[in-house]
């Protein structure tokens, strides 16, 4: 449940009404661009929903997560604070037209005047080991040409680290999630670097190549995210870990 920015005065009394939903899973606070934004909230919840905090002892207990958007420059100085701010805080979303409105940018396709707020967010969002990474809007949804627009989009963002987009129309959520799910070429390599990685191990091996590529501690890191991603998105991994059971370390 989006509620207004804690700057209008009007949070308090959207978290008074939201909180007492029954299904709901994250706040999404616009217009963060300060820690002191979501300290507010966190009080709240603190007070309405104690069970709820993310510390609870309580195993059944659904902790609240809080998504903020990031929509300004002072937001974009101030993330690191942000990022530290509260408990709660899942995930951090990029507005851009407002981050547009705010810098008096123009909106190109290229999006390369996003460049250095987007790295930065997402940046920031692995340094603190927050799990959502959510980029900006495609403002293109209809035809053929909006759906291409929507996939370069996505894979630029996810090339910088984002790990979902906005939708603003059920057509775009289709494609994201395809665009943002592992492809079928990258989970069979990870699938082939998570198996003889473990026989390199058991070998007492440490780097070794695939199709002529080394193999390290980093590359196997990615590759265990990426197949831990597939399993995720609902892509039969056990088919492929059954395809290459049989791959060895060269």
């Amino acid at each position: 449940m989006r509620i207004n920015a804690v700057s209008s005065g009007l949070a308090l009394e959207d978290l008074t009404s939201v909180l007492q939903a029954p299904n709901l899973d994250a706040i999404v606070v616009p217009k963060v661009n300060r820690a002191s934004d979501l300290h507010f909230i966190t009080d709240i919840l603190r007070h309405k929903l104690p069970e709820r905090h993310p510390s609870s002892r309580d195993a059944s207990s659904n902790p609240l997560k809080i998504l903020a958007l990031i929509e300004s420059a002072e937001a974009i100085t101030n993330l690191n604070e942000i990022c530290k701010a509260s408990p709660y805080l899942s995930g951090l979303i990029f507005a851009a037209e407002d981050f547009a409105l705010d810098l008096s940018l123009t909106r190109t396709p290229s999006l390369t005047e996003f460049l250095y707020a987007r790295s930065a967010i997402a940046t920031s969002a692995r340094a603190h080991d927050l799990p959502s990474t959510i980029d900006l809007v495609c403002t293109s949804f209809r035809g053929e040409e909006g759906q291409r627009i929507l996939q370069e989009e996505c894979l630029q963002g996810k090339g910088l680290g984002f790990n979902g987009k906005q939708c603003i129309h059920p057509s775009q959520a289709e494609i994201a999630q395809r665009a943002f799910a592992p492809g079928e070429k990258e989970v069979e390599w990870a699938v082939r670097v998570v198996t003889g990685d473990k026989k390199a191990d058991a070998g007492g091996q440490g780097a070794w190549t695939l199709e002529g590529k080394m193999i390290d501690m980093p590359v196997v890191g990615k590759a265990k995210a990426t197949v831990k991603r597939a399993e995720l998105c609902g892509v039969d991994v056990g088919a492929v870990r059954e395809k290459w059971k049989h791959q060895e370390p060269e």
